[in-house]
């Protein structure tokens, strides 16, 4: 039983994890390459490229057969480069847009 629930609350957390990755990598996806550099950030292909790899690792670690440490830590490092991205970068490139919800709300 307890196996059982240990695996339905990592099935969970990395359903969280995924969905949290693939908005990051959206919301990369969608601003300028121009507006990276006005916002002093690294670029577009960067963070296209960090938030994509959050999203492999997350949805290979979080749906294949391993549920130890090491699966866990990766996780984990999936969620903080996209949460990087979501902290840090994306408010910064919504400051430069000049709007909160991105480049497409005018």
């Amino acid at each position: 039983m307890t196996y059982t629930i240990a695996y339905y609350l990592s099935l969970a957390l990395a359903v969280i994890f995924v969905a949290i990755e693939a908005w990051a990598l959206i919301n990369a996806l969608r601003f300028p390459a121009n507006a990276y550099d006005a916002a002093f950030k690294r670029t577009k292909t960067f963070w296209t490229l960090m938030t994509a790899g959050a999203l492999v690792i997350g949805v290979v670690t979080g749906f294949g057969r391993g549920m130890g440490p090491f699966t866990i830590m990766l996780q984990v490092v999936g969620f903080v480069m996209a949460g990087v991205f979501l902290a840090d970068v994306l408010p910064a490139l919504r400051q430069v847009m000049g709007n909160a919800r991105g480049p497409r709300s005018r």
